[in-house]
This record gives C-alpha cells, structure tokens and sequence, in this order.
C-alpha cells in the first residue's frame, strides 16, 4: 500500500516528537541535579518525573498541531521532491537549535529565580532592550549560540540518513482528514486535561517547578497576567470584608476627606508618639534594587559586604521585621507609592489605567511639595505626579559608568543632589524618591571604589551599592537642607525569593533604615511591617494629613495585635501575622502555615479569622483598583 511505503507514512513527525521530548526531559533532570538531594529528594522523583512526562506530552500536542495542519493541507505533488530530503533535515536541526536555546534559556532563569519561566519572564519581554543587553553583559553569548548550533548539528548528523529517509505524510484523503482532526484535537485535549496548577503535587516547590515545561509555564504566566481575584480566589461579601478592615484600623478615606479632616490632636505630630524631636521637612525615600536583609551584617552577614549601611544602621532607626510585597521592582514601586496590598497579575503601576493614581507624592504635591523620581534607567515608571529625572536628563559630562540598566549609583546620587538643591534654592519642600540599580546582574560599576573587581557578582554589586550609599550621605551632609532631611533605605526586593514552598517567608525579608542624625533618636524596631506601611508612616512622621487614605497604617499608629505583613508573587497572595502565613491561590485555594524563628513553613490547620483578614485584604484591594477607587477623585465622586 502505497501510503504505508517508507516514502509515505502516517507518522511523519515521529523525529520530531522524539527530539522535543528527550531536550525535555534532559532539561528537567539537569535542573534537578543542579538543585542537589537536598531540595529535591530522590523520594520525589518519581512523581516529578511522571508528570514532567505529562507536562511535556501536552505541550507536544501543541507543537504537533501546525504540523499535522500541514500534513492535511498540503498538495500531494509537493510531497515526493528531491528537496524534501534537505528540507527535513534542516527542520530538524532548526528544531533542535532552537529547543536546546530555550534549554539554556531555562538553565540562565532557573539559576537567577530557580524556578521555571513566569510571569518574571513575560514582564521581561517589555524590557526587551534591558534584558538583551544584561544577557550580552552578563554571559559570553557568541561562544553559547556557537555551542547550541554545534549540540543541534550533531544529531542531526549522526541521523541524517534517518531524517532524509523518514518519509512524508500519508496522502489518502481519509489519512488527511485524521491529521486535520489530529491537529484540532490534540491542543484541546491538552488544554482540558493539563493545566500548570497540577505542577503542585507536593509540598516542595523545587519538585513542583521541575516537574513543568518552560514553555507551558510560560504562557500561562502570559494568560494569567490580569487574575480576575473575585472569580479566581476566595471571597468574603463585601461588607463584610469591610467591617474586618475597619476593625484592623483600615480607615480608607477618600483623599480630599483624607487631606482636611486631620483635626484630631492625636493625629498631630507629637514626639511622645513618633521617634522625631521634630518632623522632618524633607523625604529622600532611596529604594534600592534587589538589597535583601541577609546582606547586611547588621542581620548578620559577616562577609563585611555593607559597612557604610551597617553605620546608618547604628546611627539611625533599623526596622528589622519589614518584608517586601512581592518580587519586582514594580510592586516595591506600588507598595512604597499607593500603599495598597499586592493584587494578582501584574503590579497596578505597570497596568492600563494606572494614570493620575492617588499615590503619596499627589498627596505632598497638593500640600507644596515637589514631589521627584529619580531614576538611574528609563523612567517607564513616569507619572502620578512625580516629576521624572532619568538617565536621559543626566549631563552626559556627569556619567562616568552606566551599563544597560542604568547608571551606576554612585552618578545617580550626584544627579539627584543638583536636583535637590534645586528645590531647596526655590524654597519648597521635597519628596525625592530615588532608585537604584547597580544591585542587578550584570553586577558591573566602576573600578577602585570597593576591593571587589567589576564585574563583582552578587557580592560586589552590593557592596558597590554599599559604598555608593556612603557617598551619597557624605555629600548630603554638607547641604543646608540635611538636618530637616529623613532618609529612608529601603529595598524593592529581595535578590531572590526562592525556596521549598512558593512564597518562602525570608525571602521577602528586606532592610529598612530611617537615617536623621538631627531629628531622630538612633535605635532598633523590631516590629512586623509591610512595604505598604511606609508612605503613611512617613506622613504620619511629617505631621500631614493624608496618612489614612491607604490600606497600609503608619507603623507608629499601628496597634500591636494588627500588625502583618503582606508578601505575593505574580499568583499567590500570603498575610504574615502572629507566625502564621495565609496563602491564597487561585481555584479558591487557602493554605495556612507556621512560620518559625528562620522563616521554615510547616502546614497547618486554617484559621479562619486569619483567613478572613487576609481575604478582606486583597479582595478589597483588588475591587478598588477595578473600580478605579485608587485614582485622584474617584472615591470623592463615589462618596
């Protein structure tokens, strides 16, 4: 029969399916041997195994379908020529290269956020000047690509006699309509039957991430950038997510009532209250690219890695219980701005329909100061009354490093101080938030500042971080501004917020340091808080009204039983409070762990009263953004 003849076969594709799935299935076992025993024991390989397989199986369906399309569809005279041979073969090893590029793909992500690719890796792809110049910096890109043709030539060699030879598809008409059937089927099949939430079938996230494919993680971090919270995650009804709020002290005014109704003496600035013998004229808020706690030898790192941080530390007020919200740079932005919790999909400042948002620099703005973002990179993060300085901006004559994120710190600080004397000379008060990026792979800064060659790595990255910190204060203190001046050091986010379970408590734990030698009393706070706390704590320092628009409480008004914090990635919401986290998942998922001394989560029973808090949380959070409730006047006009 002619169309089971080794020209004609009904498994064309056979080559390719097997390619696909042993770069797969070599892919997951590389990661897991990279990730040692020790996070990933041999009694969960199995499982992780098994459904790795399943993963890939459903991806393949995917692959398959355009083929098998053109199987169909494609005239039979085209089938049988001298050049289909050489198109075969070159199919092949364009697959193969290809494949084994989005290997080494995965291996580069897996070692900077040990995970399978995310939504990280779909927020990227804005970036695409930043990430393709960081890889060019940060990896010897010629020889790798050289290295993928050569592994992706080499079956292709060694089978070419196979490949030229392995037929082309059936051309009966019942054999076409199969492959059109197939080429539907299979992909709606795939999507019915596996879905990314089936990678959490144990409680090791390291297993769980392994046991996906990159590709299928991929587009589902893609299709789940905006997560509807109401239909994905629990709810509570609405007022009574709101009674729980306001007897959490959530207070949430509309910003005009917000910003007249502070007539309340205990409201006031009073130095019986806050740590201030007077309240601060100015706010230079510095958050800093990706300084995790553990860095500091103030927490106990003893490589020496920030000597200047550890100084403002002993000189200043440490708060040693803050965590970041999330694991961008994007949410520290939209913690330390709108004060609100995390809400699922992509940060609120990076969404359409983030213009004229309520944040703290509306807030000063409309009380006289002049409110600046001073960047490093290119200011994407423009707007919501900020005036934007960025790399752009800078004298060319006052850059002396930059790399492809941005300028390095130090040049940055210097920046910034002319832009502060500015504001200072016409007599207004400031707020200045600055941000930082030399703490960033490709860890590159200028030569002779630290006794680390550039470039540094992660540890010399820091420690040039350190020193530029240092810098930059030295320079400040000569100012006739720096007595009236609160400096806030802060981090976006941890360097990494990787570990056994999805949101691993120390993971999000990052330094705060309020730094006033004139103003404020040096000492230790070792109360919990969140990111979201720290634009009504400074208000409340300041002795402004404003401090009770957002969800986040000044940590000085906060009272003890309600202190939490608020910890997410891109999916997973988590509410840290009396040692125990909440984490909400999608499919109304709510799981609830003890959090020891070291931040090691061990499963336990719900408790609902925490359960409920941290759904009123997010779930109030996300309908205020959606129904436009964080934006200037819209609470005003819905009053």
């Amino acid at each position: 029969m002619k169309f089971l003849s080794p020209r004609f076969t009904p498994l064309p594709f056979l080559p390719y399916a097997v390619l696909f799935l042993a770069i797969a299935t070599l892919t997951r076992l590389a990661l897991a041997l990279h990730t040692g025993l020790d996070e990933t024991p041999l009694a969960l390989w199995p499982g992780l195994f098994l459904r790795g397989i399943g993963f890939d199986l459903a991806v393949l369906a995917w692959l398959l379908a355009p083929m098998l399309l053109w199987a169909a569809l494609w005239p039979a005279r085209w089938r049988n020529t001298r050049w289909q041979g050489g198109l075969r073969l070159a199919t092949f090893f364009l697959m193969a290269a290809l494949l084994l590029f989005g290997a080494l793909s995965e291996w580069v992500f897996w070692e900077e956020f040990e995970t399978r690719f995310n939504f990280i890796a779909v927020d990227y792809l804005v970036y695409t000047h930043e990430v393709i110049g960081n890889i060019v910096e940060s990896y010897p890109v010629a020889p790798l690509l050289a290295g993928v043709a050569a592994l992706a030539a080499l079956p292709a060699w060694l089978f070419r006699a196979r490949i030229r030879a392995a037929g082309v598809p059936a051309t009966r008409a019942g054999w076409r309509v199969a492959y059109a059937a197939l080429a539907f089927a299979l992909p709606w099949s795939a999507m019915h039957l596996a879905d990314v939430d089936q990678m959490q079938f144990s409680g090791n996230a390291y297993a769980n991430e392994l046991a996906g494919n990159g590709l299928m993680t991929f587009f589902a971090a893609f299709r789940r950038n905006e997560l509807d919270y109401e239909r994905f995650y629990a709810t509570l009804p609405a007022a009574q997510a709101d009674r729980i709020l306001a007897e959490l002290g959530v207070e949430r005014q509309p910003l005009t009532q917000s910003l007249h109704a502070k007539t309340d003496k205990s409201e006031a600035f009073d130095p019986r209250r806050v740590p201030f013998k007077r309240p601060p004229r100015n706010i230079v808020l510095i958050s800093v690219e990706s300084l995790s706690a553990k860095f500091l030898g103030s927490f106990g790192n003893p490589a020496g890695l920030t000597p200047r941080l550890d100084a403002l530390a002993r000189d200043g007020l440490l708060f040693t219980r803050l965590y970041a919200t999330g694991t961008r740079t994007v949410r520290g932005l939209e913690a330390l701005s709108l004060g609100t919790p995390p809400i699922p999909g992509q940060a609120i400042v990076r969404r359409p329909g983030n213009e004229h948002l309520a944040t703290v620099g509306e807030i000063l703005r409309r009380q006289g100061y002049e409110t600046l973002f001073l960047y490093g990179g290119y200011g994407y993060f423009a707007g919501n009354d900020y005036r934007v300085v960025d790399r752009t901006d800078f004298p060319k004559a006052s850059v002396g490093f930059a790399n492809v994120w941005g300028v390095a710190d130090e040049f940055l600080y210097d920046n910034s101080l002319v832009q502060l004397d500015r504001a200072h000379a016409a007599g207004k008060p400031f707020l200045a938030q600055i941000m930082t990026t030399s703490n960033h792979r490709p860890f590159t800064y200028p030569d002779g500042r630290i006794d680390i060659p550039s470039p540094g790595k992660r540890e010399g990255a820091v420690k040039y971080t350190d020193y530029a910190i240092g810098h930059f204060i030295d320079q400040a203190r000569g100012k006739p501004w720096f007595d009236e001046t609160l400096f806030v050091i802060v981090a976006d986010h941890c360097a990494s917020a990787a570990g056994r379970t999805k949101l691993p408590v120390a993971g999000y734990h990052i330094p705060m340091i309020f730094y006033a030698p004139a103003l404020l009393k040096s000492g230790q706070d070792d109360r919990l808080a969140s990111q979201i706390d720290i634009p009504p704590t400074l208000l409340d320092a300041m002795g402004l009204p404003g401090d009770d628009h957002f969800f986040g409480q000044s940590l000085f008004e906060q009272r003890e039983k309600n202190r939490r914090a608020f910890i997410s990635n891109y999916q997973e919401l988590g509410y840290l409070k009396a040692g125990k986290l909440v984490v909400l998942g999608p499919k109304q998922r709510v799981d609830t762990f003890n959090i020891d001394a070291n931040g090691d989560a061990t499963p336990t029973t719900p408790d609902p009263r925490l359960r409920d808090e941290a759904v009123a949380y997010y779930q109030t959070a996300f309908k205020a953004f959606k129904e436009g409730a964080l934006r200037v006047g819209a609470m005003d006009k819905a009053r």
